[in-house]
């Protein structure tokens, strides 16, 4: 038994599942000041009169860390930022309490200036007497060699918390390495509080299932290893969404994904079955950082959004006041206009009926006409952001290379529609469009589905050099040395990753899901000296396929 939570910004949905059925299905609104009683809420729901013995694993998509972030409730983060010679420091421009300091590692990881002491415990010294509690360090190629950074926290004040950034990303690309490492320094604490409250809800329910935490990329990690980098939760919900519509869903087929909650509406692309990953990272308030994440977009219409009536013109605001009318709200909404004309079951009908009839009467407006045009306006807005979201897609190379195997120009003919409006609205978004609507059995609790579904993800960086006999695992922030007396051939540098792999997937108590392995990006340089080769630098990424376990109904 599997089961899903994904705890979204309007409804927690939860659901119980064999791989091959929903069993059972819950949805409750969302108490934002209090997300662990949502989820322990609809946990409960599914798990009612049944043995939890039997219950395999959970997988929870939650919003913690994207409200806390937007809310501005994280501690402010100091920044000690070794650049070394290259950009200006000037550039750097974090919006908090930022020290530069000396000290230089080269790209090959190699120390060219040494860190000055002093420098350090003075950063640290200010940091303290200006308040801060929490700072990252980051040194522009700390992932090639991080002894600069183990260092710095050395130096500093043990009361400070520290996170050094080559232990939360191997990927180049130093302003994005900073903006990451600080925002995990930022989310941890929150977010480890939440997690030792879920295992407190669990023990307390006997549930000894092991726990899981969606990520932005569609993979899922054991809450401890999540902990490193809470950030990388930033988007589970989009991510949640794409694979429950892919879980619910034929195989193989491109699509748009359209998730319409009750505040927002999350599109993602499906290409030929695998989601589509944003090359350059995710964006989390207006940093570029290193978290890997399908490509997304929230739209700010949802069936709870503002709906007024101005000079007989329909328009739906950006905002959410409360719940629609026909759920004991208070304003007009795009989920009354389907209430009343019976295009979902959800909310008061009587209710739906006044709200409608009302606001008809005072635009001189016929109720009918009124409640079409609503649901008319939803839709052109989505329809819209599709459109402008495929200039966004169109560009990722992964789409290209799609695009390229089809030997043709075309775009994806279905639109998949999955939350709680999806049945209402997306028919007239596909007509808009001219292409076939799906609204899958189940579609309302999808993105439970899609945690449910979730499998397991692993990833190992290796950089290789062979001239220094050197080789560092990013993941570990672990430098180690090659064997001597043999030659080091691209072969023995895949192994290595591989094993590396491996060796991570046993730790994280995920080996039994690493079936296959891809290779996602292989470099070798070679080293030149006086016209001689004396050696090459390997670069190897390797992961799991990000991929769900099951589809339901279907055989496997």
């Amino acid at each position: 038994m599997f089961i899903g939570i994904d705890v979204g910004g309007t409804y927690t949905d939860a659901v119980l599942t064999d791989g091959s059925q929903i069993i059972a299905k819950h949805k409750t609104v969302t108490r934002h000041e209090n997300l662990l009683d949502s989820l322990i809420a609809a946990l409960d729901a599914v798990t009612l009169d049944m043995d939890v013995s039997l219950v395999n694993r959970i997988v929870i998509s939650t919003t913690l860390v994207t409200n806390v972030i937007a809310e501005k409730k994280t501690p402010p983060v100091a920044l000690i930022l070794s650049p070394g010679p290259g950009l200006s420091h000037s550039e750097y421009r974090f919006h908090t309490l930022t020290h530069i300091i000396s000290g230089a590692i080269d790209f090959r990881g190699r120390e060219i200036a040494p860190i000055d002491r002093e420098e350090v415990v003075r950063a640290g010294q200010d940091i303290k007497a200006q308040g801060y509690s929490t700072a990252a360090v980051v040194g522009k190629f700390s992932n090639r060699n991080q002894s600069h950074e183990i260092l710095i926290k050395g130096l500093l004040d043990s009361d400070l918390n520290i996170e050094m950034g080559h232990l939360i990303s191997g990927r180049l690309n130093y302003p994005r390495r900073i903006a990451t490492t600080m925002l995990t320094a930022a989310t941890k604490s929150v977010f480890a509080g939440f997690l030792d409250a879920v295992k407190n809800s669990l023990k307390q329910r006997n549930i000894a299932a092991p726990v899981f935490i969606l990520k932005a990329d569609g993979g899922t990690l054991p809450p401890d290893s999540s902990l490193r980098m809470p950030v990388e939760t930033i988007f589970s919900g989009p991510a949640a969404s794409a694979l429950g519509a892919m879980s619910l869903s034929p195989k193989g087929q491109t699509s748009v994904v359209a998730d319409i909650g009750g505040t927002t509406t999350d599109l993602a692309l499906i290409l030929s079955g695998k989601p589509l990953l944003a090359s350059k990272g995710a964006v989390v308030e207006d940093y570029l950082t290193n978290i890997t994440s399908f490509a997304v977009r929230s739209v700010p219409v949802g069936g709870d959004s503002t709906v007024v009536v101005k000079k007989g013109k329909v328009q739906i605001l950006p905002q959410r006041q409360g719940p629609a009318y026909c759920m004991g709200g208070e304003g007009l909404t795009p989920s009354d206009a389907l209430r009343f004309l019976n295009k979902t079951g959800v909310g008061d009908f009587s209710r739906a009926v006044h709200i409608i009839n009302k606001t008809a009467a005072e635009a001189e407006k016929n109720p009918e006409e009124l409640a079409a045009e609503i649901i008319s306006e939803a839709a052109r807005i989505i329809v819209n952001a599709i459109e402008q979201m495929f200039i966004n897609w169109e560009q990722e190379p992964a789409y290209r290379i799609w695009e390229f195997k089809q030997r043709t120009k075309i775009r994806p003919n279905n639109v998949v529609g999955v939350g709680g409006a999806a049945k209402g609205l997306i028919p007239t978004v596909a007509a808009l469009m001219n292409c076939n609507a799906i609204i899958p059995e189940h579609a309302e609790v999808a993105n439970a589905l899609g945690a449910a579904a979730a499998q397991p993800t692993v990833t190992a960086n290796v950089r290789i050099d062979t001239e220094q006999g050197t080789y560092t695992l990013v993941e570990d922030g672990y430098s180690g040395k090659l064997a001597q007396g043999q030659p080091f051939t691209e072969a023995d540098a895949l192994k290595l990753a591989k094993d590396a792999l491996f060796a991570r997937a046993e730790r994280l108590g995920v080996k039994e899901y690493v079936k296959e392995l891809e290779v996602v990006h292989s470099e070798v340089f070679n080293m030149v000296r006086n016209w001689t080769t004396t050696g090459k630098i390997f670069d190897i990424s390797v992961q799991t396929p990000r991929d769900i376990l099951f589809y339901l109904g279907q055989e496997q």
